[in-house]
């Protein structure tokens, strides 16, 4: 089974849902996202998986997001997905990614249904 986690580690939830990985066996392919975004096709394909749009998957409270108006309904789909490439700060995190399936790790329990 391949399992990736978009991982930030001084996130308590990530580190948590990490942990829960590796409590199950699991040896993930661990992406620092901060350091090493997804592509805006990775991160198309990710939220196609989720079933989100993309300001759905948004950390809203995060400069950025206000910094750049991206509440504003004018902007596109491929224009916020490539300003969480830009500030991946914005991403909601962890994300785990499973045989063609993501699920968000809040609570970490949620990645479960995808294992």
């Amino acid at each position: 089974m391949s399992v990736t986690i978009y991982h930030n580690p001084r996130c308590t939830k990530s580190r948590q849902t990490l942990a829960l990985l590796e409590a199950r066996g699991i040896k993930p392919q661990v992406i620092e996202y901060l350091q090493t975004p997804p592509s805006a096709k990775q991160l198309d394909a990710i939220l196609k998986m989720l079933g989100m749009a993309p300001r759905d998957l948004m950390r809203k409270q995060e400069a950025p997001y206000g910094e750049q108006n991206l509440a504003s309904p004018e902007k596109t789909r491929a224009q916020l997905i490539e300003a969480m490439i830009a500030s991946p700060i914005l991403i909601e995190r962890p994300i785990v990614v499973s045989n063609g399936k993501a699920a968000i790790g809040r609570p970490p329990e949620n990645i479960l249904e995808i294992l």
